[in-house]
């Protein structure tokens, strides 16, 4: 542009020498409404392109311009709501006249060109086409025979062609290869007028931050899920990811990600959309605040505690190569909480847990919304946060090695806490009071009850089970229960201990 430009000043110099000379000062007059009319023109349209630039602060100017492209990355599943009601799909065959994009070149295109001069029929640089936008023109059969879809150049009006590798039109359209370099500047745009200034919740830990003005240096920064950003920018990203959405949170701080939203001329399949580039998709990095994302954000105060769990519970971790797979995880594992992503349209949360003592990491996913669902944990959600995890790590280390052992074997013994003894077996049937500031806890099991009596410092000092009877359907076992226990309570202490001996474990029991 600078060059073409260049040399049309250098014409209108000559020309005015001549008209002066010549004294025609009604022609100069004229000559210089037009040489300012083309200036104006430049300028516009140089700003028109360079308006898709954006750079998030601390960029700095290099000494030389690069000249290959970052290679591209890939995007994820096909987003809801939100995208789907602002951001259409085109495939090339729903491709229009008049539909804008911008020549994006990745290193690979800097060596196989995509564009020929309409004029000449030669290959054109896609190095030499770079940040310019093109205008769709729809698409014709050239002298060879051969399909081809044609631009025009709009900072020079200059007419292109892609030319399709082989086949009609009709057969290769409908595929997902499109047309090299070029990024789809209808999204950024509609994002441009839908989300700047609004407010949205990150969903990815790793983003990037520009270090070069006139580049695409970048480097990546860690951040914080489930947290507040305001968009400050929108611009062009890549062919595969077009759309650049600036954000600055709360400190001042600026990062950015490049998203695919609808996907036009991305040139990928939708299962290239997953695993380490999800988070090139809209929302792999992003969400749109909603009152059900809002509420999502106080999940925050979460991040970064550590917790327990009281129950064994199945969790998903990575195997030995790349595969997911699910184990048991026993209680009293103790954990991390370092991710929590809101499942959509649903109460739940995926949490990423690390284990605090190898380091693995586990995801499980959990609602804070407690119901009672038939099957689960003692008739209670098993998924439940509140019911499976415990906050700390004092209490757990605080008890023995054996305690814990027997806890993980769902058996309770002498000397165990309240706490400790929820853990090992659940909690009670029922609680009871007994005189001198005992009480005693019932669990109803399979054959027999296992009532786990507790001194006045709320540690266990002893454990029956007495069998149940079979009559009636556990309505007998129910009513007779009582009056076994008050019965052996009534009885001298040396009968109670010989007793008690019969009936139950010196000091544990399953």
């Amino acid at each position: 542009m600078s060059r073409h430009f260049g040399t049309s000043i250098k014409k209108n110099i000559y020309l005015c020498t001549i008209l002066r000379n010549n004294k025609t000062k009604h022609f100069m007059k004229k000559l210089i409404v037009l040489a300012g009319f083309v200036l104006a023109t430049t300028a516009a349209i140089a700003q028109s392109a360079d308006s898709y630039i954006v750079k998030t602060k601390g960029a700095k100017k290099t000494a030389t311009k690069a000249s290959a492209i970052k290679e591209a990355q890939k995007e994820e599943a096909t987003g809801t709501d939100f995208v789907s009601q602002n951001f259409r799909y085109y495939s090339l065959c729903d491709w229009q006249d008049g539909m804008k994009f911008m020549v994006i070149p990745e290193k690979y295109d800097l060596v196989v060109n995509t564009f020929h001069d309409a004029g000449t029929g030669k290959e054109v640089s896609s190095g030499k086409l770079r940040h310019k936008i093109m205008i769709y023109n729809n698409h014709s059969v050239g002298p060879n025979g051969r399909a081809r879809m044609n631009f025009t150049c709009q900072e020079d009006n200059k007419k292109y062609y892609f030319e399709l590798p082989n086949g009609e039109f009709e057969d290769y359209c409908f595929a997902k290869t499109g047309v090299p370099t070029l990024a789809y500047l209808g999204d950024v745009d509609i994002a441009r007028q839908k989300l700047i200034g609004q407010t949205l919740v990150t969903r990815a830990s790793e983003y990037r931050i520009d270090t070069e003005v006139d580049g695409d240096g970048y480097e990546p920064v860690k951040v914080e899920k489930n947290m507040e950003v305001k968009v400050v920018a929108v611009g062009v990203g890549t062919r595969s990811f077009p759309v650049k959405i600036i954000v600055e949170d709360k400190k001042g701080n600026e990062f950015y990600q490049n998203v695919a939203i609808s996907k036009t001329n991305s040139g990928m399949r939708e299962d290239e959309f997953e695993l380490d580039n999800e988070k090139y998709a809209f929302y792999g990095s992003f969400d749109v605040m909603t009152a059900e994302t809002r509420v999502s954000t106080d999940y925050a105060q979460y991040m970064g505690r550590t917790v327990y769990t009281k129950y064994a519970t199945s969790m998903t971790t990575k195997g030995g190569g790349r595969d997911n797979r699910v184990v048991k995880v026993p209680k009293l594992m103790e954990f991390r909480i370092d991710g929590m992503a809101p499942i959509r349209n649903s109460n739940y949360v995926t949490l990423t847990l690390t284990e605090t003592e190898t380091g693995r990491i586990y995801s499980k996913d959990v609602t804070f919304t407690n119901e009672n669902v038939a099957g689960d944990i003692d008739g209670q959600k098993e998924d439940y946060f509140g019911y499976l995890f415990g906050f700390g790590e004092g209490r757990l280390r605080n008890t023995s090695a054996a305690t814990r052992t027997m806890i993980r074997e769902g058996r309770v013994g002498i000397g165990m806490t309240e706490e400790e003894v929820e853990m090992a077996v659940g909690e009670p049937e029922s609680k009871a009071d007994l005189p001198d500031g005992k009480y005693e806890w019932t669990y109803k099991r399979t054959n027999a009850w296992l009532i786990v009596q507790f001194g006045k410092s709320g540690k266990v000092i002893g454990i029956r089970t007495p069998r149940r009877t079979n009559v009636g359907a556990g309505v007998r076992a129910t009513s007779t229960r009582a009056a076994d226990m008050r019965a052996a309570e009534s009885r001298p202490a040396t009968a109670r201990a010989a007793g008690a001996h019969s009936t139950m474990s010196s000091s544990t029991s399953r």
